[in-house]
C-alpha cells in the first residue's frame, strides 16, 4: 500500500514539475520575443497625413533641430577648430646625428667645401623646428580647410599656421633651393638629402577628439520643448516641417530612453511580471474549472502553444516593422480551441493572449476592442465544424464584425468622417482571408498534439470508407446493430449536450472486431446455425469477449484515432458476457467460475459519448428479443437494462449525472417505440359474387 502512495506522491511531483516547466518556458518563450527597444511605432513623412490616432506626449522631450541644420552649424564652428599634433625632438636630433656621421664618412668626398654641411645643418635644424608632417596628413589638412594646428611642445601647446609646416616632400624642396646662389642645388642632390627627412609632427586622436567634444558639448542640440500632456499631431492633419521633426525629436528620445541600462532592467523586470500574472492566472482557470485539459499534456501542450505562436508573431511584426498586425487571424485561435476543445476555454485563451499581445503596440485598447470581438463572434458562428461552408461563414461574420467595431470606434473619436482610415478595413479582408486556412491547419494540430476533430469524424462516419464498407459486407448484421446504436446515442447525445458526432462515429465502430469471427454472433448467424453448441461456455465467453481485441487491432490496422478506439474497448466497459456465465453457473451448482473468463477487459466508460454508447449498444441489442412491442414492453426493458448498469458501477468514472440518465432513457423509449410502432393490416378488396 505504502507502495502505492510513494509512487503517486512522484507522479504528483513528475507532473507539477511538467507544469512548472510549461509556465516558465512559455513566459521565458515570450519574454523574450516582446520589443524592449523603445522603436518609434508610427510610419510618417513631410506633407503626408497623419494615420494613426491623436498623439499626445507623455513626457518632457526637446524639440532636436534637424539633421540638416546640425551638421550645417556643428561644420560651422568646427571650421576654425585645431587638431593637435605632438612634436618630436628626437627626430631632428637623430637625422643630424646621422648626417654628421655620414659627413665623416661620405659626404666630404661630395661636397666641395665644409660651408656645405654646415647650411644643411642650418636648413634641416630650420625644417624640425617648423614641424615635418607626412604628405598625406597635410593633404588632408588641406582638404579639411584647417588653418592652423596645435602643436604640443613639452606638454605646452602652441598655434602654428599651415603654411609654416612642411611635409616630407616641401621639406626636401627647401633643402635645395634655401640659398641657390652659394649651394648648388645638383651637388646637393647628390647627398641623398631625404635620408635626413623624417615627419617629426604625429596626429594626437585623443587629445584631439577631447577637444572636440569640449566644443560639441556647448552646442544646442534642440531649439524647442514639449511638455507632458501637449498634442503633437491628430490623425488626418498633414506632417508639417515642424511636426516632423517634434515627431523625430519624440522618436530619438523613446530610443534613448529605452537604451539605459536600468530602464531596459525595469521594462524587463515588468514584462516578465506582466505575462507571468497572465499565464498563471490561465493555469489556475484551468486547474479549477477544466482539470482533464489541465492534467492532460496533450492539451496544455496545444493551448500554450497557440498562446506562445500568437504573442511571439506579433512582437516580431511589431519589432521589425512587418505589415500591420491587424492582418493576423487572432480568430482562428479561439477556433482551433472550440473544434477541439470548449467555448469557455477558447475565449479565456483569447483573452490572455491579447492582452500579452497588446503591450507591444502604443495603441492597445483599440486592438483589444476588436479582436476580443472577433473572437467571440468566432467562437458562437462555429459550435461544430464539420463542412468548410461553415468556416467560409465565420470568416465574413469574423470580417464583418471588425468592420463595424473600427467603424464605431472611428464615429466615437473622429468628429470629421473625411478622416476615417481607409486602409485598415483592406487589413480586415485579409484577416478574413487568412482565417479561411484553419481548415487545413486542423489536420497539423490533430497529428501533432493527438486530437480528433469534429471534420474527421465526419470523414470517418462515411459508410463509404474501406473498412464500414466492408463491416457492411461481412457482417451485415452487426453493421445494422451499429446504425442503429449510432442513430440512438448521436440523438441522446444531443439532449444531454454532449458530442453528438462523436458518439455517432463511435457507435459505427465500436463492433468492428466481430468481422473476424461473424458467425459466432446472433445477428450475423443465418439458416439456424449456432457454432456455439460445439464450444464450451467459458470459450464461448473468450471468442465473444475476442471481439473487443479484434476490433482494437483493426483500429490499429486502419489507423483510427484514440477516441474511436476508446468506445471499443468501453463499450462493455468490465460487464460480463451473462448469457454464458449464468449458464455456467447453472450448471455447476455451488461452484464459483474464473471470473476473468467471463468478463471483458475493459475498462469502463469515462466520458459522457461513452456511457451513451453503452446505454445505446444493450438497449438496441435488447430490444430485439422482445416478443411484442408495446409502449409497456419498451419502457420496461430500456428502465432494467440502464438500472443494471447502473447499480453495477459502469458510469461511475464518467461525468454522467442522474438527470443525464433520465434524459438519456426518455430519448430511447421514444426512438423505440418510432422504430418498433404496430403498423395497421390494410384490408383485403372483396370480391362481389355477380
Amino acid at each position: 500500500m505504502n507502495y502505492f502512495k510513494g509512487k503517486n506522491k512522484e507522479f504528483s511531483f513528475r507532473d507539477l514539475i511538467y507544469k512548472a516547466l510549461i509556465f516558465i518556458g512559455t513566459v521565458g518563450v515570450i519574454v523574450y520575443f516582446l520589443p524592449r527597444d523603445g522603436k518609434f511605432n508610427y510610419q510618417f513623412d513631410i506633407d503626408k497625413p497623419w494615420k494613426y490616432g491623436q498623439l499626445m506626449a507623455t513626457f518632457d522631450f526637446p524639440i532636436y533641430k534637424d539633421d540638416q541644420v546640425v551638421k550645417k552649424e556643428q561644420d560651422s564652428i568646427l571650421a576654425s577648430f585645431q587638431p593637435y599634433f605632438q612634436l618630436d625632438k628626437s627626430t631632428g636630433k637623430e637625422a643630424l646625428k646621422k648626417l654628421k656621421n655620414d659627413y665623416q664618412t661620405h659626404l666630404r668626398d661630395i661636397l666641395p667645401s665644409s660651408d656645405y654641411i654646415r647650411h644643411i645643418e642650418k636648413i634641416l635644424s630650420e625644417v624640425y623646428r617648423a614641424g615635418i608632417l607626412s604628405t598625406e596628413e597635410l593633404a588632408r589638412l588641406h582638404k579639411d580647410s584647417t588653418s592652423a594646428v596645435m602643436v604640443i611642445d613639452d606638454k605646452l601647446a602652441n598655434q602654428r599656421s599651415i603654411d609654416k609646416l612642411y611635409s616630407v616632400k616641401q621639406a626636401y624642396a627647401y633643402l635645395l633651393t634655401a640659398d641657390t646662389i652659394h649651394y648648388r642645388p645638383n651637388i646637393l642632390r647628390q647627398c641623398s638629402l631625404n635620408e635626413y627627412l623624417s615627419p617629426n609632427l604625429t596626429y594626437d586622436a585623443r587629445r584631439t577628439e577631447t577637444a572636440k567634444e569640449e566644443i560639441l558639448d556647448n552646442y544646442s542640440w534642440a531649439n524647442g520643448i514639449v511638455l507632458s500632456g501637449q498634442k503633437i499631431i491628430d490623425r488626418g492633419e498633414i506632417v508639417s516641417r515642424e511636426t516632423y521633426n517634434i515627431l523625430e525629436s519624440l522618436r530619438k528620445e523613446s530610443i534613448q530612453r529605452s537604451e539605459s541600462i536600468g530602464q531596459k532592467q525595469l521594462m524587463l523586470a515588468g514584462q516578465i511580471l506582466y505575462v507571468g500574472i497572465f499565464i498563471l492566472c490561465f493555469m489556475l482557470y484551468l486547474d479549477l474549472f477544466r482539470k482533464d485539459y489541465y492534467n492532460r499534456k496533450g492539451n496544455l501542450a496545444l493551448l500554450f502553444t497557440l498562446i506562445m505562436f500568437y504573442c511571439v508573431v506579433t512582437a516580431v511584426m511589431v519589432t521589425n516593422n512587418i505589415f500591420n498586425v491587424y492582418i493576423i487571424p487572432y480568430a482562428m485561435l479561439p477556433v482551433i480551441i472550440r473544434v477541439f476543445l470548449d467555448s469557455r476555454t477558447a475565449f479565456l485563451t483569447q483573452v490572455v493572449t491579447i492582452l500579452i499581445c497588446s503591450i507591444c503596440l502604443r495603441y492597445p485598447h483599440e486592438f483589444i476592442l476588436l479582436q476580443l470581438t472577433a473572437g467571440l463572434v468566432a467562437i458562437f458562428s462555429l459550435r461544430e465544424l464539420s463542412q468548410r461552408s461553415q468556416l467560409f461563414r465565420t470568416a465574413i461574420l469574423v470580417i464583418l464584425t471588425y468592420a463595424a467595431v473600427y467603424f464605431a470606434f472611428e464615429l466615437i473619436t473622429e468628429n470629421d468622417l473625411s478622416k476615417l482610415n481607409g486602409s485598415m478595413y483592406t487589413y480586415f479582408v485579409i484577416n478574413g482571408v487568412l482565417l479561411l486556412f484553419t481548415y487545413p491547419l486542423l489536420f497539423l494540430v490533430e497529428k501533432t498534439f493527438g486530437f480528433t476533430s469534429n471534420v474527421t469524424l465526419v470523414e470517418l462516419s462515411n459508410i463509404n470508407n474501406s473498412l464500414l464498407r466492408r463491416m457492411s459486407e461481412t457482417v451485415p448484421g452487426t453493421f445494422q446493430h451499429s446504425m442503429q446504436v449510432a442513430n440512438l446515442a448521436a440523438e441522446a447525445a444531443n439532449r444531454i449536450g454532449a458530442n453528438s458526432q462523436l458518439v455517432r462515429t463511435g457507435a459505427l465502430y465500436h463492433d468492428i472486431g466481430k468481422m473476424e469471427n461473424p458467425a459466432f454472433f446472433t445477428e450475423n448467424q443465418s439458416g439456424g446455425v449456432n457454432p456455439h453448441k460445439n464450444l464450451g461456455y467459458e470459450q464461448s465467453a473468450q471468442v465473444v469477449i475476442g471481439h473487443v481485441t479484434d476490433g482494437l487491432k483493426l483500429a490499429e490496422k486502419n489507423n483510427l484515432p484514440k477516441v474511436i478506439k476508446d468506445f471499443i474497448t468501453t463499450h462493455h466497459g468490465r460487464g460480463k458476457t451473462k448469457y454464458f456465465y449464468i449458464s455456467w453457473k447453472n450448471e455447476h451448482p455451488g461452484e464459483e467460475p474464473d471470473n476473468e473468463s467471463f468478463t471483458y477487459p475493459g475498462p469502463n466508460p469515462f466520458s459522457k459519448e461513452q456511457a451513451i454508447l453503452m446505454m445505446a449498444d444493450s438497449v438496441e441489442a435488447a430490444s430485439r428479443s422482445l416478443p411484442e412491442y408495446t409502449e409497456e414492453s419498451i419502457s420496461n426493458l430500456v428502465d432494467k437494462i440502464i438500472d443494471s448498469q447502473v447499480e453495477e458501477g459502469y458510469f461511475r468514472e464518467c461525468p454522467v449525472t442522474f438527470k443525464d440518465i433520465a434524459t438519456v432513457k426518455a430519448v430511447f423509449k421514444e426512438k423505440l417505440k418510432t422504430i418498433y410502432h404496430t403498423r395497421i393490416s390494410y384490408p383485403e378488396l372483396k370480391k362481389q359474387d355477380l
